[in-house]
């Protein structure tokens, strides 16, 4: 009987130097176990880094744009191209009221008046007669401003500049103007050439061009 207290007391000796060496071995051990656990929290921190992907689409949206200034390039090389040439039958006498029909016609079609420019082998223009008789200067201001239809004479007409649409009245005058203005009017017509005159006198300067 007196054996069964003394049995506890060997228990709580035992808990006697378990306390003496828990306060050495418990602060090294146990306690540093959750210390790498906060350290699997900054794991979920990885779906950050994704966030630089975004900026890689960019790349390929700025080498798309390069293509863009290869299409002007092809609008250039469609620049070169010869006027049309049209023939409209009329005698000396009645060319040069087969050009203002024509003219008429054009700005009915739309085309703007600065963009044509009329040129007469014999008797000048009503309009040219009258502006030059206010000076060539006023004259040749009317036909720089180009805000209108130009009329011009075949002697002068190298000084007019390229229009969309040339009109010539063979209107008279020696076959040496009119062997001149001609090829000079196709030159500065930038898209159509309307002739008005003798078709045989025409196709003998212009030859296969009408």
């Amino acid at each position: 009987m007196p054996l069964l207290p003394e049995e506890p007391q060997i228990h709580e000796s035992a808990q006697g130097p378990r306390t003496a060496s828990a306060t050495g071995r418990t602060a090294p051990t146990p306690r540093p176990v959750p210390g790498p656990r906060p350290a699997a929290h900054p794991r979920p921190g990885r779906p950050g880094p994704l966030r630089p992907t975004p900026p890689v689409q960019r790349t390929p949206r700025d080498v798309a744009v390069k293509p863009g200034p290869s299409g002007p390039a092809a609008h250039t090389t469609a620049a070169p191209a010869s006027p049309q040439v049209q023939l409209i039958p009329a005698s000396p006498e009645g060319a040069l009221d087969a050009a203002e029909e024509a003219v008429d016609l054009l700005l009915d079609s739309g085309r703007a008046p600065s963009d044509v420019l009329v040129i007469t082998t014999g008797e000048q223009h009503p309009w040219a007669a009258h502006e030059l008789s206010f000076g060539e200067t006023s004259y040749w201001a009317q036909h720089d401003a180009g805000d209108d239809v130009f009329y011009a004479d075949a002697a002068v007409a190298s000084r007019a500049t390229t229009r969309p649409v040339v009109v010539v009245a063979v209107n008279g005058g020696p076959d040496s103007v009119a062997a001149t203005a001609l090829p000079l009017a196709l030159g500065r017509a930038g898209a159509l050439l309307i002739v008005c005159g003798d078709p045989q006198q025409i196709n003998s300067v212009l030859g296969a061009r009408v």
